[in-house]
């Protein structure tokens, strides 16, 4: 009788472990961010995205800053100001700056072979890092690559390294982190004479992140690769940013997630995320049109992985 009585007081204290223990294996919620072009920023867009629970930002496009020629389109003054000015909307709109996206593209390609073109390439994107300074920003992302040509590949790898390791002092010394994103590139050759980028598979990215500097970190962008939870769960601890889309990883779709037109298993990615500890904020870079909507997308995702 003792002891239906002692089980009778337990059976709520025994439901309420239960329930405590599966509650605890539910994530907080990560902030959430998007990519914004730096021609696209402004006080008001700012503003909005903040009212609407976004909290940080990634300043991309880049690329409009120079001509063909790895010239830089403005000058010093006006890029101070520019930069200064994004800096001054998003304090004052209360975002914070996560991160920059480096401009890429064929003539300012980090891997490229010419070793005198390489130079000019490493001494352009430290002139434009003088001027992402004033971003305070927490992540310095970087391409790894143009297109290789055909049979070219561990040059350009080699060439990459060599990028990286003179530009990673200075980001450190920005009080930054490097990190360097995954490429699209579902088959190894582009075209006759050509080769899909760097970091085109999770075995390649694996390879060349034994390469860099323990400094030196990952970006996993989601619509780059299928089953891009592979490539979270390859770089552990060592992934500090993501690309949040969806696709087929065959080709450019940057789908929002929650439109169901891409193929990744949001879940998995959700949960792989998880696993790794990853801490930063949950980078949309895709298609919307309102910002409200990468909000709601995410708390839908975040809600079906971990607590439906």
């Amino acid at each position: 009788m003792q002891n239906l009585i002692l089980l009778f007081f337990l059976i709520p204290f025994f439901y309420s472990s239960i329930s405590a223990q599966k509650k605890g294996t539910v994530p907080e919620p990560l902030e959430i961010g998007y990519s914004v072009g730096i021609e696209k920023i402004t006080a008001e867009k700012l503003k909005y995205a903040k009212s609407v629970n976004i909290e940080y930002i990634e300043v991309s496009g880049m690329n409009v800053l120079f001509g063909d020629n790895r010239n830089f389109l403005l000058s010093e003054a006006e890029m101070a100001e520019k930069f200064s000015n994004v800096k001054k909307w998003a304090d004052d709109a209360g975002i914070r700056i996560w991160s920059v996206h480096m401009p890429y593209g064929r003539n300012i390609d980090l891997s490229m072979t010419g070793e005198d073109e390489r130079r000019e390439v490493v001494e352009l994107h430290k002139k434009l890092l003088g001027f992402c300074k004033i971003l305070n920003p927490e992540i310095i992302l970087f391409h790894p690559s143009y297109l290789p040509g055909r049979h070219e590949r561990d040059r350009h790898k080699d060439q990459l390294v060599k990028s990286v390791r003179e530009l990673n002092p200075l980001v450190r010394r920005m009080k930054a982190t490097l990190v360097i994103e995954n490429m699209l590139g579902y088959e190894l050759v582009r075209d006759e004479k050509r080769e899909n980028p760097l970091f085109r598979s999770v075995d390649e990215v694996v390879e060349m992140m034994k390469r860099m500097p323990l400094s030196v970190c990952s970006a996993v962008d989601t619509n780059h690769i299928k089953n891009p939870e592979k490539l979270i769960d390859s770089m552990g601890r060592r992934l500090k940013s993501v690309h949040i889309a969806d696709g087929n990883g065959e080709k450019e779709c940057h789908y929002l997630p929650c439109s169901g037109e891409g193929q990744n298993d949001w879940v998995v990615i959700l949960r792989a995320l998880k696993n790794a500890r990853y801490k930063g904020p949950f980078m949309f870079e895709c298609a919307y049109d309102d910002e409200k909507q990468l909000v709601d997308c995410y708390h839908s995702l975040h809600s079906q992985a971990f607590v439906n």
